[in-house]
């Protein structure tokens, strides 16, 4: 979280809690990297617990260049392909996944552009207005198209899915993303992340729905 240490360890605690049970409602493997994203935010959460305790604990400065890293390769290389990836193995409409194909191939695209430039170009960490600021400085980083590459893949897939509860999703992934910037745009990595785990409550219902409806299936055939 980019509030403080111990709220960063109380939201990784509750994520990773939350993760484990979305995991348990899963009754295929084609849901379990949907089911994971709970989890991942705690892991990604925790990664920032750390960072903040390099910058108030002198014993604890060691974590500050891995957890920066950590968390960057969470926020900008695991999200934008993880997400499609995910609403694709969920969905069983053919059209639908032939669009969330593309938005999986802008997602994977750009995971491997941002993995590869953190290889050769310096990435640090700060604090900045009470908050943690994240500071890249890429190749052809800046401007409306790449941030448009990475907001396809991660803010528009859960529009496209058929799913129930999908579209509340993506509704709060997307309105996280305005309120992270407008009002926390130097820290925008790092507060759209905290918004964002809050979906990990919706993520843990539409898995539910699904486990719900396996199970309706079953019985309406035995």
């Amino acid at each position: 979280m980019c509030f403080s240490a111990s709220a960063s360890f109380v939201a990784s605690a509750a994520l990773l809690t939350g993760g484990v049970a979305t995991l348990k409602q899963t009754t295929s493997n084609s849901q379990i990297p949907f089911a994971s994203i709970p989890l991942l935010f705690g892991i990604q959460q925790l990664m920032e617990g750390f960072l903040w305790l390099s910058f108030m604990n002198p014993d604890f400065a060691v974590f500050r260049i891995p957890t920066t890293y950590m968390f960057l390769i969470f926020a900008q290389v695991v999200w934008p392909s993880l997400v499609p990836l995910s609403i694709y193995l969920l969905e069983k409409d053919p059209k639908r996944k032939k669009i969330l194909l593309a938005l999986l191939g802008i997602g994977v695209i750009v995971s491997l552009y941002i993995a590869v430039s953190m290889l050769f170009y310096p990435v640090e960490a700060g604090i900045s207005s009470h908050h943690i600021a994240y500071y890249t400085d890429f190749p052809h980083q800046r401007g409306v198209i790449p941030s448009l590459l990475y907001l396809l893949p991660t803010v528009v897939s859960p529009f496209i899915s058929g799913l129930r509860r999908m579209n509340i999703l993506g509704s709060i992934i997307l309105m996280s993303l305005v309120v992270s910037k407008a009002f926390f745009a130097e820290n925008l990595v790092s507060v759209w992340c905290y918004f964002a785990a809050i979906i990990s409550v919706t993520v843990y219902f539409i898995v539910k729905d699904i486990r719900d409806e396996y199970y309706a299936d079953i019985k309406t055939y035995a």
